[in-house]
């Protein structure tokens, strides 16, 4: 604190000296250091908190919702990598060539949002109201429960907004399971594949055979027969995993089954002992017999040598 001297004290005891007076005169201000001018950001900090912004950057918006996608995976971001990428790609392939319905997944980091000029139910209707119908995924990857999915024009007629959500609860169901990003993606695609199967039911894309009449029926090859589950799992399993993996998967599930079987068929057969009298009589009153054989751990039927033990005596 500033102190006061004997000439100030005697300045403001006559009111010649007014406190804070320097403060309200217009020179004194003037006198006051201004403060230096704060620059604005410069480009990098400006890109900076573009790239930070949680909507999809503008340079991504064309490659994602200018056309139709070529692929099944619309990815242009390269949130997937190579290998990844390859393995989803010939996922969603085998499903187009297995289904009546497409399957494409537009993919987004899981902090995006998509930009509010942009509505994803035309982006369908303008590119998928022609060809195939299909179902298009909006998938965050990383945060499954934010994703969206739409259906194509002609197929949203015949499949129910209702059937819609449990395909997609379903899917999303499956993916939180999972304990990474790219697990949950895999989880969601299979999942939401197989219910497209009853979408396919319920829009009438698929149905039981026709009825053939018996002199064509009699011409015709024989119906194929029932794929076992191990052949099943096995194929399961070569396309998850690849080739390697489902030979052996196979071979596994193949000796399984066969001890399962073979523990099923096993049959124990008691051999029939002649018991000795007792007493002199072929038998006595009140009173039983054992019989035991000396091994435990081997059938009763190999076992020959019996090993009395009577009651009461």
């Amino acid at each position: 604190m500033p102190s006061w001297s004997a000439e100030d004290r005697k300045a403001l005891a006559k009111g010649e000296l007014i406190p804070g007076q320097v403060l309200l005169d217009g020179d004194a201000a003037e006198a006051l250091p201004v403060s230096p001018e704060v620059p604005g950001p410069t480009d990098e900090e400006i890109a900076e908190a573009e790239q930070s912004s949680p909507r999809v950057a503008e340079k991504f918006l064309e490659a994602y919702f200018g056309e139709r996608p070529a692929a099944f995976l619309v990815d242009p971001q390269q949130l997937l990598g190579t290998k990844e990428t390859r393995e989803r790609e010939e996922f969603l392939k085998y499903h187009s060539g297995d289904s009546e319905i497409d399957l494409y997944v537009y993919l987004f980091d899981g902090h995006q949002e998509i930009p509010s000029e942009v509505r994803e139910e035309e982006v369908v209707e303008r590119f998928f109201s022609s060809g195939k119908p299909a179902v298009v995924a909006y998938y965050y990857l990383g945060a499954p429960q934010k994703t969206e999915i739409q259906v194509s024009p002609g197929l949203g007629g015949m499949v129910s907004a209702a059937e819609q959500r449990r395909a997609l609860s379903s899917s999303v169901e499956e993916a939180l399971e999972k304990p990474d990003a790219y697990a949950q993606l895999e989880a969601f695609c299979v999942q939401l594949s197989i219910r497209i199967y009853w979408m396919e039911r319920a829009a009438g894309l698929v149905g039981e055979a026709p009825v053939v009449p018996v002199a064509v029926r009699a011409k015709s090859s024989p119906a194929p027969k029932e794929v076992s589950p191990v052949v099943a799992q096995a194929k399961e399993w070569a396309l998850r995993y690849g080739p390697p993996a489902g030979i052996m998967a196979g071979a596994i599930l193949i000796v399984v089954a066969g001890v399962v079987i073979a523990r099923r068929r096993m049959r124990y057969e008691f051999p029939v002992f002649e018991v000795s009298p007792r007493l002199g009589g072929s038998h006595a009153a009140g009173i039983g017999a054992v019989i035991s054989f000396g091994s435990t751990t081997q059938s009763p039927s190999s076992q020959r040598n019996e090993v009395p033990d009577y009651l009461g005596l």
